[in-house]
C-alpha cells in the first residue's frame, strides 16, 4: 500500500505519486487535510455527546455530480500533513473531547493515515468512506479501523456511471462491504457508542426511489440482524446546476416508501427527518 504505481482504489491508475504523477484523484503523495473539527452531525450512535473528531481530506475517488463536499472533493485541496503531522491533528481533537476519530473520504491517502494510526488510539477509529473500495487496500487496514462507515450509493451501475463515473460500482462496494464486515464482525456496543463495527449509509436520491429499494435488498439478504447498522439518510441537498430531479429535495413520498422498505427487510439503525436536508449542515471548506 504505497504511492508508487498507486492502485488504492479501484480505479488502479497506476502513476507513481511520488514522482508528480496524478491519478482520476488528481492527489499528490503527502495527505491534504481540507478541515480537522468537532463535527456535530454524525450518527448519535458514533458519538453519543454529539462530538465527532473529523477530519476532511481533499479529492475523491469518485466524482459525484451532487456532492455537497464539491469545495474540496473535486480537486487536490487542503494543507499537506505528513504522518506525524496527521498523528498530532487527531491526538488534538481527542485532547478537545473527540469521542472519535472520523476519516472522510481517507482513501487516497491510506500509507499516509495508516502509519499516523499507529500506535493505536484512545477512542474509536471511523473509516468514513463512499463504498468504493479495494479488498486488497481494506485488508491492509485490519487492526487499525474500529467502525467503517461507508456509503452503498448504489445497486444500479448505469445510474452509477451517468452521476459518480464509476460504473462497477456495486459489485466493488458490495465485496468492499463484505470484508469491512469480516474485520469488525457484529456491531459492539459501550454504552451508547459503537465502538465496533460497520454501519452502511444510504443516501436517497430524489427521483430514485427504485435504486434504494435494491440497494436495502441486498443488505437484509447478505447480511443477519444485527450484523451491521444501517443509515438512511434523507440529508440530500440539491447543488447549483444539476438537472431534474437531481434539482430538488426527496419528498414525503419518497423518503416514506424507502424507509418502509428499510423496515420491512428488519433492517435495524438511524434515520433522518426533513430539516437534514439543509445547507447548515455542510461544513464550510
Amino acid at each position: 500500500m504505497d504511492y508508487v504505481n498507486c492502485q488504492l482504489c479501484p480505479r488502479r491508475c497506476c502513476v507513481d505519486r511520488t514522482a508528480g504523477q496524478v491519478g482520476f484523484c488528481g492527489c499528490p503523495d503527502t495527505a491534504l487535510v481540507a478541515k480537522a473539527m468537532l463535527h456535530q452531525w454524525e450518527e448519535p450512535a458514533l458519538s453519543p455527546k454529539g462530538i465527532s473528531g473529523t477530519i476532511f481530506f481533499g479529492g475523491c475517488t469518485l466524482k459525484c455530480a451532487y456532492c455537497q463536499n464539491r469545495a474540496i472533493s473535486t480537486c487536490a485541496t487542503g494543507e499537506a500533513v505528513d504522518s506525524a503531522g496527521l498523528r498530532r491533528i487527531m491526538e488534538e481533537l481527542i485532547d478537545q473531547g473527540a469521542e472519535n476519530i472520523d476519516l472522510v473520504t481517507p482513501t487516497q491517502f491510506l500509507p499516509t493515515i495508516a502509519a499516523a494510526l499507529l500506535p493505536g488510539l484512545c477512542v474509536p477509529v471511523v473509516y468514513n468512506c463512499g463504498g468504493y473500495e479495494r479488498i486488497e487496500t481494506l485488508q491492509a487496514l485490519e487492526g487499525l479501523v474500529d467502525v467503517y462507515l461507508p456509503d452503498l450509493k448504489y445497486a444500479d451501475n448505469g445510474l452509477a456511471a451517468r452521476l459518480s463515473q464509476a460504473g462497477d460500482y456495486f459489485p466493488v462496494a458490495q465485496a468492499a462491504i463484505r470484508e469491512m464486515v469480516r474485520q469488525t464482525g457484529v456491531v459492539q456496543w459501550q454504552g451508547e457508542q459503537v465502538v465496533k463495527g460497520t454501519i452502511i449509509r444510504h443516501l436517497i436520491l430524489p427521483g430514485q426511489v427504485e435504486n434504494s429499494l435494491k440497494v436495502l435488498d441486498w443488505i437484509g439478504e447478505t447480511f443477519a440482524p444485527g450484523e451491521v447498522l444501517v443509515s438512511l439518510m434523507r440529508q440530500y441537498t440539491p447543488m447549483s446546476g444539476l438537472a431534474a430531479p437531481l434539482d430538488r429535495t426527496v419528498t414525503d413520498e419518497e423518503y416514506d416508501a424507502v424507509l418502509s422498505w428499510m423496515l420491512l427487510n428488519g433492517l435495524d439503525g438511524f434515520t433522518q427527518d426533513r430539516s437534514a436536508a439543509d445547507f447548515s449542515y455542510i461544513p464550510g471548506f
